[in-house]
């Protein structure tokens, strides 16, 4: 669906108004929900749905996601938790999944950017060379 230009513009106003100190503030998107849904502007669907999707994005570059082959150790989950903490901010939320399709290493995702250090990958990038 495409989005007018008044729409974005309201939906960028609006996500401005609910950070604080540059962190999305909670209980300020909800107070602006609310007040949009009060007054219906013109475009309130449109403003509303570029509004969450500008949320959802904030909300997925405040998170990453760690994956590994196999469980690791706690002291290693904190250790990898503060350098990433550390690149990305203090604010940022991680969390840790296993996969084992990795066959062994890490893949973190921080919002849109993915740092893949897995042997599963490397094998596919060499079965692709070889293939050409």
């Amino acid at each position: 669906m495409k989005v007018s230009k008044e729409a974005r513009k309201g939906a960028r106003i609006l996500f401005a108004s609910v950070k604080s100190d540059g962190v999305l503030d909670e209980s300020r998107v909800r107070a602006a929900v609310a007040g949009v849904v009060k007054q219906r502007p013109p475009f309130v669907a449109e403003i509303l749905g570029e509004f969450r999707r500008l949320v959802r994005l904030e909300i997925e570059k405040r998170t990453a996601v760690v994956q590994t082959a196999v469980a690791i150790e706690p002291s290693q989950k904190s250790q990898l938790e503060a350098s990433l903490k550390a690149r990305f901010g203090g604010d940022l939320r991680v969390g840790f999944a296993m996969n084992p399709e990795l066959i062994a290493g890490t893949r973190v995702r921080v919002g849109s950017d993915v740092y893949d250090s897995n042997v599963r990958e490397r094998l596919e990038r060499l079965r692709t060379a070889l293939s050409r």
